[in-house]
């Protein structure tokens, strides 16, 4: 048998009575009189199957059950009170969730201070942080696991079909070995570094770049050797500390201090024998992205936020 439901009015009667012991006194209270409140508490104890009162002439005690009972009512209606102004800051983005991935070179710096401001700002709104490539993220979006990614791409090239911001433009520097002898020269002789065997990340992970840097090697007429595949940034250069190669990596990864491992820039190229000017090394990039129609007031929060913090490192055009 489906119980009725005890509604918010008589359980604000039941706490004034609880409160006063005395049903006179209670009714006043809630400016009713008092035969109103005494069948209200009469029809929840009918509801609940419970006396929560012992009554008799000279006066009116709560039972066990009342007892256990008066703080969770007390709880309920001071949720049942705050939740006008929470609805309100729901739909202003000052309560919520946001679920976002991130690549790994946003982690080495601007992630970690987001993190720590948005947080001072929107307190009631929770990240979810997971660490994922691009194309995991992409996954994850067409699954609904993830609200907004910061994925890394050539500049403008992020994937389609998704709002973007970019958030954070840089160049790419090589990774070294601190032994080799090209780690002895503040600037690279790009000829040289392309002779190099490489490491480098699959080309699935970021397209957009793996082609920029395959794209290098070919207009010196190269064809780049590759000694190793790896996915996450940090891999990559514990292989070219482990002698496997070089590799080009973004500026921002130059926070991960690996002993035995230098970062160096590379000089640009231009063939021997050609007038023309040095062409540019590739950089990268990293937006915020999320679904168009995403539906969620915290993650518009979120992208206004990040969208204040300003562009970082923006390339020379």
């Amino acid at each position: 048998m489906k119980e009725n439901p005890i509604d918010l009015r008589a359980w604000r009667q039941f706490v004034a009575v609880a409160e006063e012991l005395h049903f006179g006194r209670a009714a006043a209270r809630l400016h009713l009189t008092q035969p109103p409140v005494t069948q209200a508490i009469a029809q929840m104890e009918r509801t609940l199957g419970v006396m929560l009162f012992d009554r008799t002439r000279r006066r009116v005690a709560l039972t066990p059950a009342g007892e256990a009972l008066l703080p969770e009512v007390r709880e309920l209606l001071a949720r049942a009170q705050a939740l006008p102004a929470r609805a309100r800051a729901a739909a202003a983005g000052e309560v919520g969730r946001v679920r976002l991935a991130f690549v790994s070179t946003i982690g080495f710096e601007r992630l970690p201070a987001w993190v720590r401001e948005f947080r001072l700002h929107c307190p009631q709104v929770a990240l979810e942080l997971v660490e994922a490539t691009g194309d995991v993220q992409l996954e994850a979006f067409s699954r609904g696991e993830i609200d907004a990614g910061l994925m890394l791409h050539s500049p403008g090239f992020a994937p389609p079909g998704l709002e973007r911001l970019a958030v954070a433009q840089e160049r790419l520097v090589l990774a070294l070995p601190a032994k080799h002898p090209l780690a002895r020269v503040e600037k690279v002789p790009l000829a040289a570094a392309l002779a190099e065997p490489l490491v480098i990340f699959p080309r699935r992970i970021v397209p957009s770049l793996h082609d920029a840097i395959f794209g290098l090697y070919h207009a010196a007429g190269r064809a780049p050797v590759i000694a190793q595949e790896a996915i996450q940034m940090q891999t990559i250069v514990n292989l070219v500390w482990g002698g496997l190669g070089i590799a080009w990596v973004p500026e921002s990864v130059m926070q991960f201090r690996r002993a035995g491992v230098v970062y160096r820039a590379a000089s640009e190229f231009a063939p021997a024998g050609r007038r023309r000017t040095a062409a540019p090394l590739p950089g990268c990039e990293t937006s915020l992205v999320w679904p168009s129609r995403a539906d969620n007031a915290a993650l518009a929060r979120f992208v206004r936020f990040v969208e204040d913090q300003g562009l970082s490192h923006p390339l020379a055009q």
